[in-house]
């Protein structure tokens, strides 16, 4: 079984090379009846005129409803239903019971979970890509990709950050103390991934981690909120070398990152972080399986509007023969 590396490529006092002692968890499975967000459906009555004609005691027909092109926790952006909050966690019961998951603590392999969106609750850390896809498609919902991530991230005129083209200090939550280093000490070489970068102590610590939507100035012009800090989220794109050459062809200055063909992706960087992996909605991290769980990791999910098919994934063109 592959080894997991750990999250520490933006910490100079970690080894990027070190490999935690434990073995991935099982992914969370999605339960076979999952249980969609609702769409808010609005009626339209019916004309005065068609009432008036309608003879006593016929039976009319359903009044025509209009359906919003989102559900209310999800924004439409460039026709992708997009979570307008980081994600947080409900494990669903065998009678259809939600209760919400304490964020500090990582999801249990053998519970379902499914995915919430709403502002005022702490989003969920410690999830690896394979269980925020499964909480995401109990939602009826899926990963967003990279580049659906992307352009909610930088809106319709595209600028760097989600409020604007420049990087203001405190808009969003950014540049926090390094956790690991405050709590266990400075020595990289002797976190382990499941007793440290794993640790309910880091998530619960006061003033790091945030409520979804605390900092109302880190939104986009289409209502998607913390998409720069906060927590990392993973997106459904898997590193490819042609997503690595397209990343170094970026005007964009980043740290070097270790990386495989078909580690996972996650996007914006997390409350300790800055522009070590490149500004704003242009952070991303290549560095790791989609196993990979720590304190950092989160996610938010997309689905298509409604009435519109779901997207497919792409195939993986196969590479050419030197």
């Amino acid at each position: 079984m592959r080894r997991l590396t750990l999250a520490c490529v933006w910490l100079a006092a970690c080894d990027p090379n070190k490999t935690p002692s434990s073995s991935p968890v099982a992914s969370v499975e999605a339960p076979a009846s999952t249980s969609a967000s609702a769409e808010l459906v609005l009626p339209i009555p019916p004309s005065s005129a068609a009432a008036s004609s309608a003879s006593p005691g016929a039976s009319a027909s359903a009044a025509p409803v209009e359906v919003l092109p989102c559900p209310p926790e999800m924004a439409n952006a460039a026709r992708v239903c997009v979570d307008r909050w980081e994600a947080h966690l409900v494990e669903l019961g065998p009678d259809g019971a939600e209760s919400v998951h304490p964020h500090t603590e990582r999801p249990e392999p053998s519970r379902s979970y499914a995915a919430r969106s709403a502002s005022g609750v702490f989003p969920q850390g410690y999830v690896s890509r394979v269980e925020a896809d499964a909480a995401c498609r109990a939602a009826g919902k899926r990963l967003c990709t990279l580049n659906e991530w992307t352009r909610a991230c930088k809106g319709p005129r595209w600028t760097m950050f989600p409020y604007g083209g420049r990087g203001e200090s405190g808009r969003c939550n950014t540049s926090k103390d390094h956790l690991l280093s405050k709590l266990f000490g400075t020595n990289g070489r002797a976190w382990k991934y499941d007793e440290h970068f794993n640790s309910p102590r880091l998530n619960a610590e006061p003033g790091f981690l945030e409520k979804a939507g605390e900092r109302e100035r880190c939104v986009s012009s289409e209502g998607v909120h913390d998409m720069v800090g906060n927590l990392h989220e993973w997106v459904s794109d898997s590193v490819t070398d042609e997503l690595v050459e397209r990343l170094e062809k970026e005007p964009v200055e980043r740290k070097k990152q270790p990386w495989h063909e078909g580690n996972g992706v996650f996007m914006g960087g997390f409350f300790s972080t800055t522009k070590e992996h490149g500004p704003g909605c242009s952070f991303i991290t290549i560095a790791h399986e989609p196993r990979y769980h720590d304190y950092s990791t989160g996610f938010r999910c997309c689905k298509a509007l409604a009435g519109e098919p779901e997207r497919q994934p792409k195939k993986k063109r196969p590479r050419r023969a030197p």
